[in-house]
């Protein structure tokens, strides 16, 4: 099988926990996606998602992070982001409207779920 075969990343979504495997990455045009780039055993990468979880998770409001779905995508899948990620994981980005990635700032581990809401919140406004 090719290295440039299907990968499939795992997709959260903020209502819900971990959810399921994703082979496509299409998404209503409502909803704001992040993608996280991490890989199996980075505990930095572990923590950045249960922070993001716990962000998600914040009371639903204006305020609100509940339509955001986020994409954890394992760069030993994939050769290029392997290269341009592996000495800088956990990197988070959120996806533009035209299908383009943006990366975002670090978010410390030391950040409440609270901070890190206003940070995606402020990134996406």
């Amino acid at each position: 099988m090719a290295t440039a075969a299907i990968s499939a990343t795992l997709v959260f979504a903020a209502r819900r926990r971990p959810l399921a495997c994703s082979l496509s990455s299409s998404s209503t045009p409502s909803t704001r996606r992040l993608v996280l780039y991490s890989k199996p055993g980075c505990c930095l990468c572990d923590g950045l998602k249960e922070k993001l979880n716990a962000a998600f998770s914040l009371s639903p409001g204006s305020d609100s992070l509940h339509d955001v779905v986020l994409q954890v995508r394992d760069i030993t899948t994939n050769p290029e982001w392997e290269r341009a990620y592996q000495y800088e994981i956990p990197v988070l980005a959120k996806e533009n409207s035209d299908g383009k990635e943006e990366i975002l700032p670090r978010l410390s581990p030391r950040l409440s779920a609270e901070i890190i809401q206003k940070k995606l919140l402020a990134a996406f406004s």
